[in-house]
């Protein structure tokens, strides 16, 4: 997806910002989803980072139904779109639209040529016979996957626009900044794609990324100190006064 359309789309004209909730249950899921809303976020990734990932359908109905016109997107931790994506597309069937969905690994392969990606095209083929209709945002030498050598980043990168809406890179770990040259690679290989960022963003480092980037995927830079699971709506608001003036 165009960059500059991405924003649109969001009616900004910096990088989105969109918090990342790690799902303990309902109640704490919704709690947040209204930080965020209060915050001025125009929607949320929900992830269920510490139970089974069928466990998260039932909430994520449950969301949607108290916050139907939210935008909302999902991560299904540890699977791929193979697994994911017939499960937007019975959602959306059902009537719970899914805004976009989030893969930790997209399955980029940059050992292999640009146009030789068999899994990123068995990925594709599923997601079309899913008929689910939202953004897909893929994450490319991302963190906890397979280690991807600095020098073929600009290849994946490129690979990825290929297959998603937006292309999505991290740090080395949760909490962990990516570097700014990794950031600025993937700006020059992404050309007019939208690109996302989606690990160790705070208040006081995003602005570092803000040109390149057009996708803020935030946790631990707005939660409560020492907290994994709730975002502080003081350093959500230090974020939103940065990256949206």
């Amino acid at each position: 997806m165009d960059r500059n359309d991405f924003k649109k789309t969001f009616g900004t004209s910096g990088p989105v910002i969109l918090p990342v909730i790690h799902v303990l249950d309902s109640e704490q899921a919704e709690r947040n989803i209204k930080a965020a809303i209060a915050g001025g976020c125009p929607g949320v990734f929900l992830i269920n980072h510490d139970f089974e990932k069928g466990r998260l359908v039932p909430i994520i109905k449950e969301m949607r139904a108290a916050f139907p016109d939210i935008w909302l997107g999902v991560n299904f931790l540890a699977v791929t779109g193979k697994f994911a994506f017939p499960i937007l597309g019975e959602l959306q069937a059902e009537g719970c639209m899914v805004d976009g969905y989030w893969a930790d690994d997209a399955r980029m392969d940059e050992r292999r040529a640009e146009d030789d990606q068999p899994e990123a095209d068995e990925i594709a083929a599923i997601r079309d016979a899913s008929g689910w209709t939202g953004l897909y945002i893929g994450g490319t030498a991302f963190k906890k996957q397979r280690e991807v050598d600095p020098t073929q980043y600009g290849k994946s990168a490129r690979i990825a626009t290929r297959y998603m809406d937006v292309v999505v890179t991290s740090g080395v770990a949760t909490g962990h900044a990516a570097a700014v040259g990794k950031i600025d690679t993937f700006r020059e290989h992404c050309g007019d794609t939208a690109l996302g960022l989606a690990s160790g963003i705070t208040p006081g480092n995003a602005g570092q990324y803000a040109d390149a980037v057009d996708l803020f995927m935030v946790a631990t830079g707005i939660n409560h100190d020492g907290d994994f699971y709730n975002i502080d709506p003081e350093r959500l608001k230090q974020l939103m006064d940065l990256t949206q003036t």
